[in-house]
């Protein structure tokens, strides 16, 4: 395809899916780390601290990809998307420099005291700094996802007379709903990210009946955490972001549902085949009304089709938005009984001898990278066709001079360079998993050998 604003749209989707595999892990493993911590200084306990050692040196392995991987985006405003980086770089650039100078700092300068100071900070700081650390990745998160909630729902802004934005209300940007709602969302299913890889892991470790004191403490701080944050993403996170979609953006609901119609008592698809040629979802299975409730709290109420709206003000891909959403849902919804299931036999003592129940834990940590991305899959392409919602079109957003060709060398360019990347990074975590928490640090423990 010669269009550029094509494969603009493929790099950046491709660059920032890849980048944010490992944010979601780090963000996760922060608040799980800080517990595994807490729980080794409120008891003394020389495992817990091993335990929290290992996922830490995990989280710094996870952190510096998300680092190499995450400059190139930077770039791509200028580089790609100059026009809206010209538009919109009063208001994105203020949240995007905060992110940095307050949060990716922070975050970075406290990972290097986790690493390495356990020794001469001591039991109570060397807390501190894993709790410095998850406010850090967690800020760092709320800058990113304000700066994504002002292109979902633009408040706090002004448009000068030459047609740029800049802020006039930081405040309302930083804590407008979309904001707030997106970003628990969000940080919950970081947490379930994090608290699946945790199990998997340990989950391997009890099959192969290594590292048992890591395993059977991995596994009690990440099976409760997984089956909690999975609860929380559906609700009431993800229950309050579907109505302010309903509220704000009816076209993209009506999209991940593949509802052409309007009409009272609208069901929910549970399965089918969008059919944007006929105006129809083939093959539908659906749950009666449960759409209108969902997104309006009333059984009765109407809810909009695509054919309410100008064709030209669709999103750009209807099915891929269908199927993206429908994954995000299907997979979040049997994360629930799948760790529910999982609780109830760690509760009763029966997790580590049911091998069955293992195996399952240890093959289902790429499921929430899968939920995850096709979470966002589902709000960027909902998005559409606009980069700022009711703003600026994405077709205007583009760098006119940068050509489709020169882009597709450089997305194989980043398809090349991040499969090595991520072929190191999975070799590296490989060899810290088989090494297993170590007794105590490089320097020696605070809490004593393990």
């Amino acid at each position: 395809m010669s269009d550029p604003l094509f494969w603009h749209r493929l790099q950046f989707g491709f660059t920032i899916t890849f980048h944010y595999l490992f944010p979601q892990l780090t963000m996760g493993l922060a608040l799980l780390i800080v517990i595994m911590k807490g729980v080794a200084l409120r008891t003394g306990s020389a495992e817990w601290a091993s335990a929290a050692r290992f996922w830490v040196r995990v989280f710094g392995l996870a952190f510096a990809m998300g680092v190499v991987t995450g400059i190139p985006m930077e770039f791509q405003f200028g580089t790609n998307w100059a026009a809206f980086a010209a538009q919109t770089g009063g208001v994105i650039g203020q949240t995007l420099a905060m992110e940095g100078i307050f949060a990716f700092f922070l975050e970075s300068s406290f990972l290097a005291l986790l690493l390495f100071g356990e020794r001469r900070l001591g039991p109570r700081w060397h807390f501190a700094t894993a709790v410095a650390l998850f406010v850090g990745s967690w800020l760092s998160g709320w800058f990113i996802i304000a700066t994504n909630a002002f292109m979902q729902y633009p408040v706090g802004h002004e448009i000068a007379a030459d047609g740029t934005m800049h802020i006039a209300s930081l405040t309302a940007m930083l804590f407008s709903p979309w904001t707030l709602t997106e970003f628990f969302h969000n940080q919950m299913a970081s947490v379930v990210t994090g608290a699946f890889v945790m199990t998997a892991v340990a989950a391997y470790w009890t099959l192969r009946g290594e590292h048992g004191a890591g395993a059977r403490i991995s596994l009690r701080t990440g099976v409760p955490a997984a089956l909690v944050a999975s609860g929380l993403v559906a609700f009431p996170t993800g229950h309050v972001q579907g109505r302010l979609v309903a509220e704000h953006q009816p076209i993209a609901l009506a999209a991940m549902e593949g509802r052409f119609e309007s009409g009272p008592r609208a069901p929910l698809a549970m399965i089918g085949q969008p059919n944007v040629a006929e105006r129809k979802l083939d093959n539908p299975i659906v749950l009666p009304a449960m759409l209108s409730w969902i997104a309006y709290g009333d059984f009765s109420a109407n809810v909009r089709g695509l054919s309410d709206f100008p064709e030209h003000n669709w999103p750009t891909s209807i099915e891929l938005l269908y199927y993206s959403f429908h994954i995000m849902v299907g997979l979040g919804t049997l994360f629930i009984p799948l760790m529910g299931l999982a609780l109830l036999l760690l509760w009763r003592g029966r997790l580590e001898q049911s091998r069955w129940m293992l195996w399952a834990l240890a093959l289902a940590f790429p499921f929430p990278f899968i939920a995850t991305t096709a979470g966002w899959m589902s709000a960027e392409l909902g998005r559409q066709p606009w980069l700022v919602y009711g703003l600026l079109r994405t077709a205007d957003g583009g760098s006119p001079t940068v050509h489709a060709g020169e882009t597709l060398f450089t997305t194989l360019g980043f398809a090349g360079l991040y499969f090595v990347l991520g072929v190191l990074f999975l070799g590296l975590v490989a060899r810290e998993v088989s090494h297993g928490p170590s007794g105590a640090p490089s320097a020696g423990s605070a809490y004593g050998e393990g």
